[in-house]
């Protein structure tokens, strides 16, 4: 009896798993969770909150049941490796969040119910390489992070100590300083904002200031975008590679399937010339 309910609950684990990874489950699921932000964006219209506010609240709550089901077939049917999939655990705890209470010490992140919306970068192929790239570029950004860090601060103490003084609005202490170079690092109103006046004081001061723009902005920064390309290149090379070695797996298992077939014909080949050698033999 137990083996019986034991291969009828993985039947039923089969069926369960057909259907979340059939497209139009994936669709469905997809087209709920943009309706669920265009709600979501509906509920910051004060307008619209005082008319259909009570409708926003119902559709909301019924999405997030939908989400729930859905999450719990998917459980049912990975079991214990759907939470070894770190999009699996990104969606488990995006829906988790949703549930919590509306009052008490956790209402705050109630607020980050709008992450749902970032369950479409767990469904769309092109979107989870994306992010999977910008991930496995992390360790090299960090790297030229702690160089772009150093060059902050050498920069931040020269500016402190050269025009703290005359300008402690943008240059009195390392914090100014800081935030005031990454300002001109953006190249927001650099110019006209920040070196030029510094430049009616300090005339020579354009020797601080395009050094720095050269080095931070048009070299560090390329910098971050070079490794994020090369990440995204490597990603794509390896899938291309793995899409490869799948085709010749398929082939190769393709010819053996085809080679054993030629040897089963050629076994029945012989086993009729050896019936029609002694059929003949017998007349």
């Amino acid at each position: 009896m137990e083996l019986q309910v034991q291969y009828q609950d993985s039947s039923l684990q089969a069926k369960v798993q057909q259907l979340v990874e059939k497209n139009w489950f994936t669709r469905l699921i997809l087209t709920l969770i943009l309706l669920n932000a265009v709600l979501l964006g509906m509920e910051t219209s004060a307008v619209l909150m005082a008319q259909y506010g009570t409708l926003l609240h119902s559709l909301d709550r019924l999405l997030l049941g939908v989400f729930v089901l859905e999450l719990l077939l998917r459980i049912f049917a990975y079991r214990l490796s759907f939470f070894k999939d770190a999009w699996n655990l990104f969606d488990f705890a995006v829906i988790a969040i949703a549930l919590v209470p509306a009052s008490g010490p956790l209402a705050v992140l109630r607020s980050l119910r709008v992450l749902r919306v970032l369950r479409v970068l767990s469904m769309v192929p092109s979107m989870k390489r994306v992010v999977s790239a910008l991930l496995g570029s992390l360790p090299g950004l960090a790297s030229i992070a702690m160089v772009l860090l150093l060059i902050y601060y050498v920069f931040a103490v020269i500016a402190t100590k050269l025009f703290g003084a005359a300008f402690p609005q943008w240059f009195g202490s390392i914090g100014h300083s800081l935030y005031t170079l990454f300002q001109v690092m953006t190249l927001e109103s650099w110019s006209m904002g920040i070196a030029r006046p510094v430049m009616e004081t300090f005339p020579l001061a354009w020797l601080f200031f395009v050094p720095f723009i050269l080095i931070a902005t048009f070299t560090m920064l390329n910098l971050f975008i070079a490794i994020i390309v090369n990440t995204m290149q490597t990603f794509s090379e390896e899938e291309h590679a793995a899409e490869r070695a799948e085709d010749k797996q398929a082939e190769a298992l393709e010819q053996r399937l085809l080679h054993e077939e030629l040897r089963e014909i050629r076994q029945e080949l012989k086993l009729l010339r050896a019936e029609l050698s002694k059929e003949q033999s017998d007349r």
